[in-house]
Order: C-alpha cells, then structure tokens, then sequence
C-alpha cells in the first residue's frame, strides 16, 4: 500500500513511537489522524504536521466511534492505515509487603494494552472493509506488542499478559480479514528511547543495553517509525509479530 494520499490514524502519537509514526506518514504523504489522551502535548506536533488532533481513551468505543466519525467527516474516508502505540507500563509484583498484586490495577493494564487495542483494531476493521478501494490491499493494521510478551521480567504480570495477548491475536484476526484484503501485523518493540525509559535510572539502563547483542543502545522512535512504513508498503507481511530489538534476549 502506498502512504501518500491514504488516511492514516495513529493512536498514542502524544510521545515517543507514536508521535515518532505520525510524524513519518505525514512527511511522506499521509493524512494523519493523531490520537491520544494528551491533547496538550500533541498540540505541537498537530500544527506542525498539519494533522487532525483527536482526544480519546482507546477503551471507551463510544469516544473511539466518535473519533472515527470525525476522520471520515474531515477527509471524506475512513483510515485505512492504523498504527496502535497506545499503552500503559506499570510494574508491580504478584506478593509484595502490601499483599497481593491489586485486581484493579491489574485490569487497568488489561483494559488499555489489550482490550484498547482489540477496541479499535475492531472499529477500524469494520470501517475500512465497508467500502472497497481500486487497490489489492484495503487496510493495513499494526498493532505494538513488546519483548516482553515473550521475556517478561519480575513485575510484569499484567504488563506481559496484556502484549502477550496482542501478539496472540495477530494470526487469527489476519487469517480472518484476509478475505476483506485487509493486513494485520504486530511489532514487538525491545528497549526504546522513549519518555518511558527516560524515567529510569541511568545505572539501570546502561546494565539494560548491556543486554542488547548489536547496537548496544536504546532503538529511536524514527526505527520504529520506518518498520511500520516498511510494513505498509510491503504487502506480502501479514500476520506476523517482528521483534525490534537488536538482538536483545531478556534474562530473568
């Protein structure tokens, strides 16, 4: 599928990968459709790339539903490139000294890695497969999984239950939107220079690196964001997760 001239969404695009996605398919031709739940921060980016800025929680397919109808409103067709970087990161242990892992918070990574992602995997499909294109491909889907749906490490339960899930799905929901000519992929990320990872103690990030075989350094928003072009533009990958991780193998 070609980037320029499709309608793009692009969903967590405040920060990091996904601001890094929609920043690329509007270089190269894209109408983009940022959204997240951080207006204020995608305000910048928005002018910049001429891009339409749209605020909503990816669980909640009301506000999703809404955001879909403004991007057919604006441009006239629905998204037929969707790039899926929301997420949440949240560790904590199953025991710790204040009891058990809440259920709450682990349904709160649940909710939002994974049911966000299927939410409007599932809304854009039925968009994009309504009315057909004069092209091969009608839509291509990438969803974000991480290493760690396949290295979790202590503390990530919930973390690693939610992309491990992500990953899961890709091959049947492809096989299933095969038949609409609609692709469906998932990358899984390793260490990545993001707000994320700026959080944590240089110590601990070095000793992280350490683990990756070559470069031994942190991957760029941009790597990412020229994978997902790749995918797009090559229609023969379809239900595949591909790790982006530079060899990394995370230990116990």
């Amino acid at each position: 599928m070609e980037i320029s001239g499709q309608v793009a969404l692009v969903t967590g695009a405040a920060s990091g990968m996904g601001a890094a996605c929609a920043a690329y398919l509007s270089e190269h031709g894209a109408k983009v459709a940022m959204l997240d739940l951080n207006a204020d921060l995608m305000a910048e980016q928005v002018k910049k790339y001429n891009a339409l800025s749209l605020k909503a929680d990816v669980s909640d397919p009301k506000a999703i539903e809404k955001a879909l109808d403004t991007i057919e409103k604006q441009w006239d067709a629905p998204a037929r490139i969707v790039v899926h970087c929301a997420g949440i990161v949240e560790g904590q242990r199953v025991l710790s000294k204040k009891g058990p892992y809440p259920l709450e918070d682990f349904s709160k990574v649940i909710n939002i890695n994974l049911i966000g992602t299927f939410n409007v995997l599932r809304l854009c499909a039925h968009r994009m497969t309504q009315n057909s294109i004069d092209s091969e491909d009608q839509g291509v889907m990438i969803q974000t999984a991480s290493i760690a749906a396949f290295e979790g490490q202590i503390g990530q339960a919930a973390y690693s239950a939610s992309k491990g899930a992500v990953a899961a799905m890709t091959l049947p929901i492809a096989r299933e939107l095969a038949r609409y000519g609609v692709r469906v992929m998932t990358i899984a990320p390793g260490l990545v220079e993001t707000p994320m990872m700026e959080s944590i103690p240089e110590d601990i990030r070095d000793d992280l690196i350490e683990h990756v075989a070559f470069p031994k350094r942190l991957a760029k928003p941009q790597e990412f964001a020229r994978l997902v072009a790749h995918i797009i533009e090559n229609s023969y990958l379809n239900g595949e997760i591909i790790r982006l991780d530079g060899g990394l193998r995370m230990l116990a």
